[in-house]
Parts: C-alpha cells; sequence; structure tokens
C-alpha cells in the first residue's frame, strides 16, 4: 500500500526500526542542539524543534503547547494545521501536560479518556509528547494526522526513549526563551498607565498575525484616540492631563475583553489587538469603549468634571490586511477618518492591503 494511503499506525511501525537509529546518531543530536539555539525567539525556538522532529517522524502536522504565566495555553511553532487539527492539538495537549506522559489516540473524536475529548473533535490520530525541562512538564509537542487509524499509534518503548531523550535539549532552549521573554516583559509596560507599550504590541501583533495566518482565523486591531484631549493640557496643566490619561486607560481596559491585549501606542492614543474576532466582534468592543468613555466624568477626584470622546479605527485580517503592518495602517486610517469627519464614533477600514 503506497505510504500516502497508510494511516499513522503502520507509518509509525514501518518508521521505527530506520528512526531508532537516527535517533541514536551523535550528530543528529548536535544538529538539533545548533538549531535551537539559534534564536532567543521562543516561537522560532518552537519552529525548530518542529522542524527537526518533523524530519524524523512521518506525521504532516505538528503543535508546540507550552502554559504561560497566566496559566493560559499558548502554541507555536505550528506546521501543517488546519483549524480541526489545532483543536485536536489543544486537547491532545492539555493531556499532556496535565498527565506529565505521552499519549497517543487513533481517533480524538471518540476518545473519552479526557473531558475535553470527543463530541467536537475531528476524527483524526494523534500522539503527544512532554517537554520535560528542569524536572517539570514545560509544554507538549503534538503531532497530528488528517485521518484516523485502525489502532492506536504507538513508539516502540526504545524509540520512544530515544524520542523524548533528543528533545529535551529542546526543552531547555524553549525554557532559556521563555525566562527571555518574561523578563523583557517587565519592561515593556506603559510606566504612566500601566498598560502595555508599544513595543509589546507591536510583538504581540506579529505572533497574533502569524497565529491568524495558520489557524485561518479573524484578528481585528483596535486604534483608540481621545478627542479633544490637547484642551485638557491647555485648560488644567499636564499633572491633570496625566491623570485624565490614567482614568481612560483604565476605561479601556475594563471595557476589553479578558483574551484582547491593551496598550498605550503613543500620547492620547491607544490600541487593542482582539484574536480570533472578526469586524462584528470588535465593533462590539469598540462601542463599548466609545459609550464608556463618553458617559465617564473624569478628574472627578480633583474637583473637575471633564467629558471626552473618542474616535476609533477598526481593521481585521484578513479582510483588509495579511501583515502586521498593513493591519496596523488599516486601522490608524480609518481612525483619522473617523477624526476627520466628526470624531465620537467608529470606522471600519474597508482598503485591502495591496500585496507585495
Amino acid at each position: 500500500m503506497p505510504s500516502s494511503r497508510r494511516d499513522l499506525a503502520d507509518r509509525l511501525r514501518s518508521a521505527q526500526p530506520t528512526l531508532q537509529r537516527t535517533l541514536t546518531r551523535a550528530e543528529v543530536l548536535t544538529r538539533l542542539i545548533r538549531a535551537v539555539n539559534s534564536s532567543l525567539d521562543p516561537e522560532r525556538v518552537a519552529e525548530a524543534i518542529v522542524s527537526q522532529v518533523a524530519e524524523w517522524v512521518p506525521v504532516p502536522a505538528w503543535l508546540v503547547l507550552v502554559i504561560d504565566d497566566a496559566g493560559r495555553t499558548r502554541a507555536m511553532g505550528g506546521r501543517g494545521l488546519t483549524s480541526e487539527l489545532e483543536a485536536t492539538a489543544h486537547a491532545v495537549g492539555g493531556w499532556v501536560m496535565g498527565h506529565r506522559a505521552v499519549f497517543s489516540t487513533a481517533d480524538a473524536s471518540a476518545d473519552r479518556r479526557a473531558p475535553r475529548f470527543g463530541g467536537d473533535l475531528a476524527p483524526v490520530s494523534a500522539i503527544g509528547f512532554p517537554l520535560e525541562c528542569r524536572g517539570r512538564t514545560l509544554g507538549a509537542l503534538v503531532a497530528l494526522d488528517s485521518r484516523a487509524s485502525t489502532r492506536e499509534p504507538r513508539l516502540l518503548s526504545g524509540t520512544l526513549d530515544a524520542l523524548l531523550a533528543i528533545i529535551e535539549p529542546g526543552s531547555i532552549a524553549l525554557d532559556n526563551a521563555l525566562r527571555l521573554q518574561r523578563a523583557e516583559a517587565l519592561s515593556v509596560t506603559d510606566d504612566l498607565t500601566q498598560l502595555y507599550n508599544s513595543r509589546y504590541l507591536s510583538q504581540v501583533l506579529r505572533r497574533e498575525t502569524k497565529r491568524a495566518l495558520r489557524s485561518a482565523r479573524p484578528l481585528s486591531l483596535l486604534f483608540v484616540d481621545l478627542d479633544g484631549f490637547k484642551s485638557v493640557n491647555d485648560t488644567h496643566g499636564h499633572l491633570f492631563g496625566s491623570r485624565a490619561l490614567v482614568e481612560a486607560a483604565g476605561v479601556i481596559r475594563t471595557s476589553a475583553r479578558e483574551t484582547d491585549v491593551v496598550a498605550r501606542y503613543g500620547g492620547d492614543e491607544f490600541a487593542l489587538v482582539l484574536p480570533e474576532t472578526g469586524r462584528e466582534g470588535a465593533l462590539a468592543v469598540g462601542e463599548r469603549i466609545r459609550e464608556r468613555i463618553a458617559d465617564f466624568h473624569f478628574l472627578e477626584s480633583q474637583g473637575l468634571d471633564v467629558r471626552l470622546t473618542v474616535s476609533i479605527g477598526l481593521a481585521t485580517m484578513p479582510d483588509v490586511a495579511m501583515t502586521s503592518e498593513g493591519l496596523i495602517q488599516a486601522a490608524d486610517d480609518a481612525m483619522y477618518h473617523i477624526k476627520a469627519v466628526g470624531k465620537n464614533g467608529i470606522h471600519v477600514a474597508e482598503h485591502v492591503e495591496s500585496p507585495k
């Protein structure tokens, strides 16, 4: 039977003699170590892990998952994924990280070993490996086929041990990159408003753009500009202006959702990255911000009653852009459009980014 028609269990069984010999070669370990240590960006380290392992193990789709400091699952290093396969990868990875063990399933849609399995998952086969580092499970490396297998896909104990041993340096490199990223995050907060700053916004937007392209899910960006803020500084001074900015930041933060990333873009401009959110969902968030800012009594604690409004530009990927730069430009243009035609409103970007 041609290899393209054999299921994952059959392919793994046939590949194991060659795979075990490959994994025990010193030069293979050396190549992996060089690849995973060529960058300090966690996403690129994860991509290097996937790239190396995918050369050895005959599986078309891969994903690395880790748990961030907030307890959320973070996906990176994806290859060959559809939205259905990514959902299964999250389920498998969650089990692997929770149980700190290898997991495999012949058919995820019929698997009942964990609450998130079955029902809404696609009939695909998968196998997940824990990423162990410094005595703990850092994350999971998940491999998926696009269809179910006749039996559970497995690696023989010798082959499995060799694979887990060879990916451990990748786990260490990924952990180092994540630690560095967390340390850098301490310097990506705006001192005045305590929101994220524009540097961090750019990092998040690049990451979410890649994820949106990989998963074929929408990504929206809101640019929010305070209307008439200059008059606060001119009338009441910069100290009161700074306090008004802090209050505006608080209103915007509480108007956003837990999954949204809120940043001070600069001056009296704010930006929100809305992952997996289309135009209608982003409009709802933008309208909530607009209404709450318009209703807010600024500087009441200072004995004043200042009223402000906002102009908001909205851009959604892939509707108007396919890059982070294009999304920023579209949202910025939309925001300036609403300021030019009357302020206190939302404008949705409609132009399509020109292909490069």
